[in-house]
C-alpha cells in the first residue's frame, strides 16, 4: 500500500480538480471563465505561501530561478488556453484534445529529454483512459474550431511541461514550498486579466464561496497533493492519472447538477476507471536523476 501512496496522491488531486466544472456552474453569471481561471490561481498561491510563511519554512535559497520561472509559465499558460478552448469549440472536444493530450505530451517529452520510454503498461492504460474519456463527452455538444484546437492542444501540452519540469523541483524541495512559489508566480503572470474583465461578481457571498473552493481545495490543495505524488510518480504516469478528472466532473454532473448520461458515456466511466486501476496496480519507477538535471540546466 505504502508504494501505491504516492499515486493515491495524484489520484485524489486529480478528484479534486474534477469538482472545478460543478463549481464554476454555480458561479455567479457575470463570472468570465477566464477571470475565474486566474482568480483561482491567485487564491490558490497566496494561500499556500500563507502557509509556507505560517510554518516558517519559507526560504528561496539554492532555488533553481530558470526551472521555476518555466513551471510557473507553463501553469499561467495552461488556464487560458483551456477556457478559451473550451469557449471556442466546446466542452467535449476542447476537454478531449486538452485532457486527452496531455499524457501523449508528456510520454513523448519523458521519451525526448530523459530517454526513458514509457513501459507498455502505461501505453494500455492511456489508450483506455483517453477512449474513456471520448466516450464520456461523445454525446455532448461538438464544434470543431481550428483555433480552438490548436488552444486546447496548448494547454494540453503546457499540463505535460508543468508536470517535467516540476517533478525536478520536488526532488530537491518541499513539496509545499515549490507549489506556493509556483502558483505565486503563475498568478502574477495572470494578473493582468483580472483587471480585464469584470471582477464585481467576487465580491458577492456567491463569488466568495467559488473563489474559495477554487483556490483552497481545487487548486492549492490538489496541487499540493500532485507535487507530494510527483516525488515518487513519473510524469508520464501522473499525467495519465490525473485523467480521473474528467470522471470526477461527469459524475458530479450526475449527482449533484442533474445531469444525465447515455449508456455510451457511461461505458467511458468504465473504460477510464479501468485504464486508472491498471496503472495504479502497476508497480512505480521513479524517472532517473538525468531528468531533473537536464531540465535545471
Amino acid at each position: 500500500m505504502k508504494g501505491m501512496l504516492p499515486a493515491c496522491f495524484v489520484l485524489l488531486a486529480a478528484i479534486l480538480w474534477g469538482t472545478t466544472g460543478t463549481t464554476q456552474a454555480l458561479a455567479p453569471a457575470g463570472a468570465h471563465p477566464i477571470a475565474i481561471g486566474a482568480t483561482r490561481l491567485a487564491v490558490g498561491g497566496l494561500f499556500l505561501l500563507f502557509i509556507l510563511l505560517v510554518i516558517g519554512k519559507f526560504n528561496l535559497q539554492g532555488w533553481p530561478i530558470k526551472t521555476t520561472i518555466m513551471a510557473s509559465l507553463c501553469m499561467a499558460l495552461y488556464n487560458p488556453l483551456f477556457f478559451s478552448a473550451v469557449s471556442i469549440t466546446g466542452v467535449a472536444i476542447g476537454t478531449v484534445v486538452a485532457i486527452g493530450s496531455a499524457p501523449i505530451f508528456s510520454g513523448l517529452i519523458e521519451w525526448m529529454y530523459v530517454k526513458v520510454r514509457p513501459p507498455k503498461i502505461w501505453w494500455n492504460s492511456t489508450f483506455l483512459s483517453i477512449v474513456g474519456c471520448l466516450f464520456i463527452f461523445v454525446n455532448k455538444e461538438v464544434l470543431v474550431n481550428p483555433l480552438g484546437i490548436v488552444m486546447a492542444l496548448g494547454a494540453g501540452l503546457s499540463f505535460a511541461s508543468y508536470t517535467f519540469i516540476s517533478r525536478s523541483l520536488v526532488e530537491s524541495h518541499s513539496s509545499l514550498a515549490v507549489v506556493a512559489v509556483v502558483f505565486t508566480l503563475s498568478a502574477i503572470w495572470l494578473a493582468p486579466f483580472l483587471f480585464v474583465f469584470d471582477m464585481s461578481w467576487i465580491m458577492s457571498v456567491r463569488g466568495v464561496g467559488v473563489s474559495l473552493q477554487l483556490g483552497i481545495m481545487a487548486t492549492g490543495i490538489a496541487y499540493l497533493l500532485f507535487a507530494k505524488g510527483l516525488v515518487h510518480v513519473s510524469s508520464s504516469t501522473a499525467v495519465t492519472l490525473s485523467l480521473a478528472e474528467p470522471l470526477t466532473a461527469a459524475l458530479l454532473g450526475v449527482f449533484l447538477l442533474g445531469e444525465s448520461l447515455t449508456i455510451t458515456s457511461w461505458f467511458g466511466i468504465i473504460l477510464l476507471i479501468l485504464g486508472i486501476g491498471i496503472l495504479l496496480g502497476f508497480p512505480q519507477k521513479s524517472i532517473s536523476k538525468k531528468g531533473a538535471r537536464m531540465v535545471q540546466q
